[in-house]
């Protein structure tokens, strides 16, 4: 039977967007991130980070440095008693990646190919699924995979099948609901 998911993207929802964040040192929790993982934990939803990563791509760091911080991140939510059972991330970036880095990809949002991906590894019903993102590219990768609900972080209403939140502790609300 599959399982609906909890979608984060990562800069500007799990941590605080600083610009190309890789270090534990830079790397800021958004209040009420660790609640809402938790929560969704219970609620029988997977937890998975969709992160584009044009870092990576543009030589700021590397993949190495990336898989680092997320082992570090994932050991946070652990601490606190939450659980990531995926990390999605696309490197590439059309026009500032260098090198193999240098190039379209379904996986970058807002293409939905992280989103599919997991869905496909993951066993994800994603009607019934939540994705909470920051920016319009989160929304429309979700929209376009199917995503069931899509919550706007940071307040701004941009669209019909959209829900703006400015808090995290407003989409505890949907991961605890009774699923649809």
């Amino acid at each position: 039977m599959k399982r609906p998911a909890l979608f984060l993207d990562r800069d500007g929802v799990i941590n605080v967007d600083h610009g190309y964040v890789h270090t534990p040192e830079e790397f800021h929790f958004i209040d009420g991130i660790f609640d809402l993982v938790s929560a969704a934990n219970r609620s029988g939803y997977l937890v998975v980070v969709v992160t584009n990563q044009a870092g990576i791509g543009r030589g700021y760091y590397s993949e190495a440095q990336f898989h680092n911080l997320t082992h570090w991140m994932k050991c946070r939510f652990a601490e606190h008693g939450g659980r990531i059972d995926g990390v999605y991330f696309c490197p590439y970036h059309p026009e500032h990646g260098i090198g193999k880095y240098r190039r379209e990809s379904e996986f970058r949002k807002p293409a939905p190919g992280m989103l599919l991906q997991a869905q496909s590894e993951l066993g994800i019903d994603l009607e019934r699924s939540i994705l909470v993102g920051d920016k319009l590219s989160d929304m429309a990768a979700g929209r376009s995979a199917g995503v069931g609900t899509l919550l706007h972080f940071g307040g701004e209403h941009v669209g019909g099948d959209t829900i703006a939140i400015s808090q995290l502790s407003e989409a505890m609300r949907y991961v605890c609901a009774p699923a649809r």
